[in-house]
C-alpha cells in the first residue's frame, strides 16, 4: 500500500536555513512543527519566520490571505518528543557532525511511524555518517535547500548506501510536487554536487586576493560583468558566511585531501578574528549594523 501524503512536517531549527524550510512547507499547506531547544530560540525562530512573511506581503508576493493562513499551520516546541507522529523531519541545524549524529539518534526513537523520512539539511556532512547513529539508517536521507529558501528553487537529494528507495521518491516527491522545488540527486560524497563546484571557486578568488593578484572589487567586477554572475565571489562568501565555508572546505578537504579543497590562510585569519561576513558587518567588504 501506498504510503499517506506528506502533510506532517518537523523542522529542526530555526536560524535562517530552518526557518526558511519551515516558511516554504507552512506556505504548501503542510502542518509544521518546529524545534528549538529554548524559549528564547523558538521566540527568535517564530519572529525570523513571521518578519519573513510580512516581507513576502509587502513585496506582493503573498497575499494577506495567504500569510494568515501559512502562520496558522506554524507551531513551535522545545521538546523533541513531540515529533512523533511527523511523516518527515527536516534537519537544519549547526553543521557539526557530532551534533546531528545525537539529533538523529534521538529522532529515531523518537518518530514512530516507520515509514517518515528523516532528512539533513547538510551542506557538506556525508549522510551515512548520520544514519549509521540511527537503528534505522534506510530513513535517513540529505535533503539540501539553498539560502533564502522560499526564493531559491534547488534541492539536493542525497541517498547513502542504506537509504531506501521508498524513502528516496517519498522525500523527492515531498520536495517537487508539495513544496514545488526542482530537484537534483548526489552521491553522498562531501558538498554534493553544488558546494563541490562552487568552494572551489570561492576558494580560489580568496587566494587571489591573498596573494595581491587582485583586489576583492575588481574580482567580483570581473565575474560579474565578464561571466555575467549575479554575485561576484567574495561577495557571496560574505553572504554565505565565512565561518561557513571555512567548515565546508574543512569538511570537503577532509574527505578528497585535494589542495584545492583547503582553506587559505586568509580565509582562517578573518575567521578567527571574528569577520564572517554580511551576519557580522564585515568580511572582505563592511556592512552596515542593523
Amino acid at each position: 500500500m501506498a504510503s499517506e501524503k506528506i502533510s506532517r512536517v518537523g523542522v529542526i531549527g530555526a536560524g535562517q536555513m530552518g526557518a526558511g524550510i519551515a516558511e516554504v512547507c507552512a506556505r504548501a499547506h503542510a502542518d509544521v512543527l518546529v524545534y528549538e531547544n529554548t524559549p528564547e530560540l523558538v521566540a527568535a525562530g517564530r519572529d525570523r519566520i513571521l518578519k519573513s512573511l510580512d516581507r513576502g506581503v509587502s513585496s506582493g508576493k503573498l497575499t494577506e490571505r495567504e500569510r494568515e493562513q501559512a502562520t496558522d499551520n506554524l507551531r513551535f516546541t522545545s521538546d523533541l518528543a513531540d515529533f512523533a507522529d511527523r511523516q518527515i523531519v527536516c534537519e537544519a541545524i549547526i553543521e557539526d557532525e557530532t551534533i546531528k549524529t545525537k539529533v538523529f539518534a534521538e529522532l529515531d526513537k523518537v518518530v514512530t511511524d516507520p515509514d517518515a523520512v528523516l532528512a539533513s539539511n547538510t551542506s557538506s556532512i556525508p549522510i551515512t555518517r548520520l544514519g549509521v547513529a540511527t537503528a534505522n539508517p534506510e530513513r535517513v536521507i540529505g535533503m539540501h535547500f539553498f539560502n533564502p529558501v522560499p526564493v531559491l528553487p534547488l534541492v539536493e537529494l542525497i541517498t547513502s548506501l542504506a537509504t531506501s528507495d521508498a524513502v528516496s521518491a517519498r522525500a523527492e516527491q515531498f520536495a517537487g510536487e508539495i513544496l514545488g522545488k526542482q530537484v537534483v540527486r548526489s552521491a553522498d560524497r562531501s558538498g554534493f554536487i553544488v558546494n563541490a563546484l562552487l568552494v572551489p571557486y570561492l576558494l580560489s578568488a580568496i587566494r587571489m586576493v591573498e596573494s595581491g593578484f587582485a583586489t576583492a572589487e575588481d574580482v567580483d567586477k570581473g565575474m560579474v560583468l565578464g561571466c555575467a554572475h549575479p554575485m561576484g565571489p567574495l561577495k557571496l562568501t560574505d553572504l554565505v558566511g565565512l565561518d561557513t565555508v571555512k567548515s565546508i572546505a574543512d569538511k570537503m578537504f577532509d574527505e578528497y585531501k585535494e589542495p584545492l579543497y583547503a582553506p587559505p590562510p586568509l580565509l582562517l585569519r578573518l575567521v578567527e578574528a571574528g569577520r564572517l561576513g554580511k551576519k557580522s558587518g564585515h568580511g572582505f567588504y563592511e556592512y552596515a549594523k542593523k
